[in-house]
């Protein structure tokens, strides 16, 4: 911990101050660095591949999450080849229950890239990695730093709001981007790059918090300006969020005399692409009428409304499904998927159709 007097409040951090950041940091990281899977151990190599997996893992999921995650992946494709070799299904399978799908084809893209035009070796460069699937400029810089050592500043939201209370950006978010990038890339040493991103990631995790932020534990406490002003928790500074919309479908249960239920695969473009669902109408702002539904059928069948709804969050709307039964006596098509609802464990089910399933045979088992 920082034992020098706190700089009064406004005063900008002078380049004597900015310079010994990064080693009080590092100082404090070497004390108290998190022990997780995908890190290497003081002294060790960090395997490129752990740490690639890792961060495209990370993104919009949180630690305790992608743990015992990330160590199932890594004992079903143990390198970056055998991932390659996967089937995509099985890969999206095992990805239930991280978010976005997308990300998970685009780990099985870039897995292919790499083995195949790289001989199954990463890009040491911040510019290498972002011409892989699924890397933008966050995921580049952690990589290129952690797993290569390169001089990368990797800037993510724990880091814009270690930054923006450090230097007391009261700009909101996210006109202050710009700014806190540059704060951010400005502090990262020459000596010890990779170290010094995980610090900052740690110090975000676990000190530098949303809430309550434990700023008498800080290695930067002297040296926060936040501190000094005493609005650290009000940092970053954020406009009001606006309310999310709401989109509409009806999900049609439809199952034939064998006990088989009618599914479907998404297409690979787009939201939940790739992944196996429940069919549904079109997803729409406006509420669906049976009716209106019912042209949106796969089968010619009577439909009869099930009681309640499903509702499900994503990112940047929320979703509300009713679930329609019906049943059929045609025979198959070649290109549909009929499944057992005891079998459906081994399809790639997203978590707003696991929904959808519950709700239909909670109420079809009445």
């Amino acid at each position: 911990m920082s034992r020098r007097r706190t700089s009064p409040p406004g005063a900008p951090l002078t380049s004597l101050q900015v310079r010994s950041l990064p080693g009080q940091l590092l100082a404090w990281y070497d004390r108290h660095r998190r022990a997780l899977p995908w890190r290497a151990l003081p002294g060790e190599v960090p395997d490129p591949y752990r740490v690639w997996l890792s961060e495209i893992m990370l993104q919009q999921t949180t630690v305790a999450a992608v743990g015992p995650r990330f160590q199932a992946f890594l004992r079903r494709w143990p390198s970056i080849n055998l991932l390659a070799a996967a089937p995509l299904d099985d890969v999206l399978h095992e990805w239930q229950g991280l978010g976005y799908y997308a990300r998970a084809r685009n780990l099985h893209r870039c897995a292919r890239m790499v083995a195949e035009q790289h001989g199954g070796i990463f890009p040491d460069t911040e510019e290498g990695l972002r011409e892989l699937p699924g890397i933008g400029g966050y995921t580049a810089g952690a990589i290129a730093s952690i797993a290569f050592g390169r001089r990368a500043s990797a800037v993510d939201g724990n880091v814009e709001r270690v930054v923006a209370r450090l230097y007391h950006i009261t700009e909101p978010m996210p006109v202050a981007k710009p700014a806190l990038r540059a704060a951010a890339g400005a502090l990262v040493p020459g000596e010890r790059a990779g170290d010094y991103a995980q610090a900052l990631m740690d110090l975000g995790a676990t000190i530098c918090t949303p809430r309550k932020p434990r700023c008498l534990m800080c290695p930067w406490r002297g040296d926060c300006r936040a501190f000094a002003a005493g609005d650290a928790e009000a940092l970053p500074a954020r406009v009001a969020k606006k309310a999310k919309p709401v989109r509409h479908a009806i999900a049609f249960w439809v199952t034939r005399p064998d006990g088989t239920v009618l599914l479907r695969r998404r297409p690979e473009d787009g939201l939940l692409g790739g992944m196996i669902e429940v069919p549904t109408t079109p997803w729409r702002e406006e509420a669906w009428t049976l009716e209106e539904a019912a042209m949106h059928a796969p089968v010619a069948a009577t439909l009869i409304t099930l009681p309640g709804d499903v509702r499900h969050g994503f990112t940047h709307f929320d979703f509300i499904v009713q679930v329609a039964a019906a049943r059929t006596k045609r025979r198959p098509k070649a290109d549909e998927i009929w499944v057992k609802p005891e079998d459906f464990g081994s399809q790639a089910l997203p978590s707003a159709v696991k929904k959808m399933v519950r709700h239909a045979l909670a109420h079809m088992g009445r």
